[in-house]
């Protein structure tokens, strides 16, 4: 199947949005001598929108298309294969497939994943028999996006006021407590379904890491923003959407939770989501790939005002997944309180 096809349908789909907005887009070209400006406007696309795009960032499209095509290369083995790497929630790696549950929803994203690390997942890589190109692919592109990291995190540090290493320490890749993940998506083609409006190719969520770098590619749309600031609901329900439509080579990035706490809430992390295309849009697959910077597992978490309890990177981990398995669990119950089923196809 070609990786390139991109319909009229596929294009039109990228005009479909509840309102329009202008991101600002952050060129790290020339960074050295630039760090200050920079710095500037990524702080002013943080606090305001939590959502940014990132060009002229050295990473070379063919690379990103190589990974895209290691990407879509594993997920078209056969799922007895794919199974052999299980995801492992202690290490947040491994393949999985329909299992992630968002509490906005209350159903199984339409998709699939496989997500690695820098350490302990030497048993979760695809074998070079299964798939030849993946693991030397994606082990490249995973320092590629973290050397792009680091310059993102050294602005945001300065922008904040802290020493320009400050959160390049807390994300440190070669230390056994790294966090740092590599996952790459697919959502299932779904030409000629139509689902009832609860379901989502991905529903809203916020991310529970300090800053994640998204690649996606041309024609494929569905991602949208709704820009934390401007959000009023929970989980933005009712709030205005924006569709993302990058021009390719262009790295999509949002602040995550962590930072948002480190910051005292002056950088806002945001609900974004993917939206199942309706039939008369393009409905074939649609390829993602994320970078999520977490921070260290031993890494401690702590604002100056509003938010300065120390928790570590890993219990904060820890209680942003306990929560959310409780909104699904009150929203289990709330569906069976009101006679409807709750599935989690």
């Amino acid at each position: 199947k070609s990786m390139s096809t991109i319909t009229s349908a596929a294009a039109a789909s990228a005009s479909i949005a509840s309102t329009q907005r202008d991101f600002i887009r952050v060129d790290l070209s020339n960074y050295e001598t630039r760090q200050e400006e920079i710095t500037k406007t990524i702080m002013e696309a943080s606090t305001g929108q939590g959502f940014f795009y990132v060009v002229n960032h050295g990473i070379e499209i063919q690379d990103i298309r190589s990974m895209f095509e290691a990407s879509h290369d594993f997920f078209a083995l056969d799922d007895q294969i794919k199974s052999q790497y299980p995801i492992d929630v202690s290490r947040n790696a491994g393949w999985e497939k329909l299992a992630q549950i968002r509490p906005s929803t209350g159903v199984a994203d339409l998709k699939e994943s496989m997500q690695l690390g820098f350490h302990n997942n030497e048993d979760l890589w695809p074998t070079l028999d299964h798939a030849p190109t993946f693991r030397p692919t994606a082990e490249r592109f995973m320092h590629q996006c973290n050397d792009v990291s680091t310059k993102l995190l050294t602005c945001l540090a300065l922008g904040l006021g802290f020493q320009s290493d400050f959160f390049t320490k807390c994300h440190d890749v070669t230390q056994p407590d790294c966090l740092n993940t590599l996952r790459c998506l697919h959502y299932h083609d779904i030409t000629g379904q139509v689902f009832p409006p609860e379901y989502w190719r991905a529903g809203a969520h916020t991310d529970f890491d300090t800053l994640t770098l998204l690649f996606q590619r041309p024609g494929e749309n569905g991602l949208e923003v709704c820009p934390g600031r401007e959000a009023s609901t929970e989980f933005g329900h009712g709030d205005a959407w924006t569709a993302v439509s990058p021009t390719e080579g262009d790295i999509v990035c949002n602040i995550g939770d962590m930072i948002m706490r480190w910051s005292d809430d002056k950088l806002k992390s945001n609900f974004h989501r993917v939206r199942a295309p309706v039939v008369g849009e393009y409905q074939g697959p649609r390829y993602s790939i994320a970078y999520f910077n977490q921070a260290n597992s031993s890494a401690i978490i702590q604002g100056r005002t509003r938010y300065p309890e120390p928790i570590t990177a890993g219990e904060f981990i820890k209680l942003a997944m306990e929560r959310n398995y409780r909104a699904l669990e009150e929203l289990k119950t709330k569906k069976e309180s009101f006679g409807v089923q709750h599935t989690s196809t």
